[in-house]
């Protein structure tokens, strides 16, 4: 077959099994393999396709056929300008995150070398693949603690890391139901993307988010905001006066969220929009912050 062959065959079976992102994965399992990407495979059309390749593609296939992620199938998401090593053990990284990534990094460019005489202090909290404390240590002048209550996540998170260079990082076992109010001191910025789903929507998800995504990094407890009454009890003590808090949300709980900052005496509270311009991320500062 060739890869326009394949490429058709591909899509037509994904889509036959209700992934209406059957093209576009198509593509993505012949750039694993080939190295060639979405453009050069379609201009490389006529070009036979090896039957190893056909034979892992089949198998591909036939396991995304059953709902199973493809960054699982693949073993790597994208994520900024890496391919971050995934499994069940981690949330894929989604172009949301990106979005709260992003920010953090201006945040902290922003501020890079204003503070004499110390680096920047940052801390990721629920870092999972590590995706977002490595965006973190990617800005000069930022030290980085990193923590996660599942050790599995911690050793991709920690593999991702040295794979990539980032080895400046402090990965740390802990649970944030559990930490008190002098765990950190003097943060410059608090960044997370935290269990926010309500444990009784998991079961309406899309099979490949509710069968093999950690249930430890979806359920936020009965309205999903568990995590953020945490955040908002404890964040303003492990902060400096002049740090701020990046949280990554769900669909329609900013109201609430501003809300439960407001109520904890947090200072200037907003949200802004993903690509899809949905509210996405909060954007929180202690009283005695200013914004940006």
């Amino acid at each position: 077959m060739t890869v326009r062959d394949t490429l058709s065959w591909i899509t037509q079976t994904l889509q036959s099994a209700g992934i209406e992102s059957g093209e576009i994965e198509a593509c993505w399992m012949l750039w694993q393999l080939t190295g060639s990407s979405p453009v050069q495979l379609r201009l490389r059309g006529d070009v036979l396709v090896s039957r190893e390749h056909r034979q892992q593609l089949e198998t591909w296939v036939q396991r995304r056929c059953q709902r199973e992620p493809l960054q699982h199938i693949l073993g790597t998401a994208p994520f900024l300008e890496w391919e971050i090593e995934v499994s069940g053990d981690v949330l894929v990284p989604r172009p949301e995150t990106e979005v709260l990534a992003l920010k953090a990094q201006d945040w902290l460019r922003q501020r890079a070398g204003g503070i004499a005489g110390r680096a920047l202090k940052a801390l990721d909290i629920g870092t999972g693949s590590g995706c977002l404390a490595m965006a973190l240590a990617g800005i000069p002048g930022v030290s980085v603690q990193a923590i996660d209550v599942s050790e599995a996540a911690l050793r991709i998170a920690r593999s991702n890391a040295a794979r990539l260079g980032f080895n400046g990082i402090d990965f740390l076992h802990r649970d944030l139901r559990s930490l008190g109010a002098t765990e950190f001191q003097n943060l410059d910025l608090i960044v997370s993307n935290p269990p926010y789903i309500p444990t009784d929507e998991i079961s309406r998800l899309d099979p490949e988010v509710r069968d093999h995504d950690p249930r430890l990094a979806l359920d936020g407890g009965a309205d999903g905001l568990e995590f953020y009454r945490i955040l908002a009890r404890l964040g303003q003590q492990w902060l400096s006066a002049s740090g701020c808090l990046l949280l990554e949300f769900g669909d329609g709980q900013a109201p609430a969220l501003i809300r439960l900052f407001t109520e904890e005496g947090w200072g200037e509270i907003s949200a802004e929009k993903d690509l899809s311009e949905r509210e996405r991320i909060l954007i929180v500062y202690p009283s005695a912050a200013r914004a940006i």
